[in-house]
């Protein structure tokens, strides 16, 4: 699973993607920064099974710390969005290739108001944040509207001709995108188009199909960054202005502060938390005592920096992934070297147990017997979905 981080130039994606990842990636305060895509690993928070029982884990591919497992997650941060890029504007055509396998967005916007639709710096107030979220939703309309457009008159004719189902036809047009047959059933359930004669389609309703395959397969969330900057109230008033799109109020600077002062000692620090400790006062300059001071008044108000928070609704709640953790032993929880609930894995909610199978091993699934669940200890067939924080045996023929 891959989220994508987009946006117009210069409104902190790298940040936030730095904050996330703590790779580093190129920022500054001009517009396109960034011009390959950036991937890393960030992390979302579940907790871990083992405090159940008692006995320590011993994590393989999701650090625990405190009874809390960090279970990764793959971000893309690509080339800044202008209006216009899915005719070729900007790096529009790059940018949107990069975001083509995305399982979901966050968009960054500058809550401020303070950069233009070119990523360049204006007053403070003098650009609406909502306005770029959606002209944002256009450009990724039109993307994948373009997408089935080419050759499409001489495409729906043999479709028609052939009887062959339109799903059939949407879904071969859509290789390479990552949207599921559900996600186009869903779409043409919400789009008003005819779907036995796709010839009759018009341009409006390309585009309306387009919208409603981008609702159904990537979700959209926004980042209401430099949130530190604005009243409270001003953040409340944007994020209601932008349902059902959910918005988060957050300060990516901030965080990545946070988590490179942690990463050095200077503070105690967990992302999400809504405070830090300084072990050891003598170590500060005055510079960082006053920053760190700023920091935690930043938290006071706001309860953290939004990010971890920005994440986490993505991912479980946007996109409705859970976490299973897959044991060969269902009664000590441990792999076949011994070790304690070793790895976490996210998954679609629902998912049969036989596809958690194959995500832990192709062989495992296709030699699937059963799954048995680590606390009933009840066998479960193969289409039995999964429960979120499952810990699961996959029994399968050698």
């Amino acid at each position: 699973m891959e989220v994508g981080i987009v946006g117009k130039p210069n409104v902190g994606k790298s940040t936030l993607f730095n904050a996330l990842t703590l790779l580093d990636a190129t920022m500054a305060p001009y517009p396109f920064t960034t011009v390959k895509p950036n991937r890393g690993v960030a992390t979302v928070r579940v907790p871990c099974p083992h405090t159940e029982r008692g006995t320590p884990c011993t994590p393989g591919n999701a650090a625990c710390r405190n009874g809390t497992r960090w279970v990764p997650v793959s971000l893309v941060d690509v080339a800044g969005l202008v209006p216009g890029a899915h005719e070729g504007r900007g790096l529009g055509n790059q940018f949107l290739n990069d975001l083509s396998v995305a399982d979901g967005f966050i968009q960054v916007v500058d809550a401020t108001g303070a950069t233009d639709a070119e990523g360049s710096a204006v007053p403070p107030g003098s650009q609406d944040p909502a306005a770029e979220v959606g002209w944002l939703g256009d450009e990724l309309t039109y993307w994948v509207a373009g997408l089935f457009e080419r050759e499409f008159d001489r495409q729906v004719r043999k479709v028609e001709l052939e009887g062959v189902k339109v799903e059939e036809f949407l879904e071969r047009r859509l290789t390479g995108l990552k949207i599921t047959p559900a996600s186009i059933q869903i779409a043409l359930r919400e789009a008003p188009i005819d779907r036995v004669h796709p010839s009759t389609w018009t341009t409006e309703d390309l585009r309306g199909l387009a919208r409603a395959l981008l609702d159904a397969a990537k979700p959209r969330s926004v980042a209401l960054n430099k949130c530190d900057r604005i009243p409270t109230e001003r953040a409340a008033e944007l994020a209601d202005g932008l349902a059902p799109i959910p918005a988060v109020a957050t300060s990516a600077e901030a965080e990545l502060t946070l988590r490179r002062a942690a990463k050095t000692g200077l503070v105690l620090y967990s992302p999400g938390d809504a405070e830090f400790h300084v072990p050891d006062p003598s170590r500060l300059s005055p510079a960082q005592a006053r920053a760190l001071e700023e920091l935690r008044a930043l938290l006071r108000r706001w309860g953290s920096t939004g990010v971890q928070r920005l994440l986490e609704s993505m991912v479980f709640e946007r996109l409705r992934q859970v976490v299973v953790f897959p044991v060969e032993d269902e009664t000590h929880w441990t792999d076949s070297k011994g070790r304690v609930l070793p790895d976490a894995f996210l998954v679609p909610a629902g998912t049969p147990v036989r596809a958690v199978a194959y995500r832990v091993h192709t062989d495992l699934g296709e030699h699937f017997i059963r799954a048995i669940d680590g606390r009933t200890h009840r066998a479960l067939a193969a289409d039995h979905p999964v429960d979120p924080g499952s810990v699961l045996r996959i029994v399968a023929r050698r």
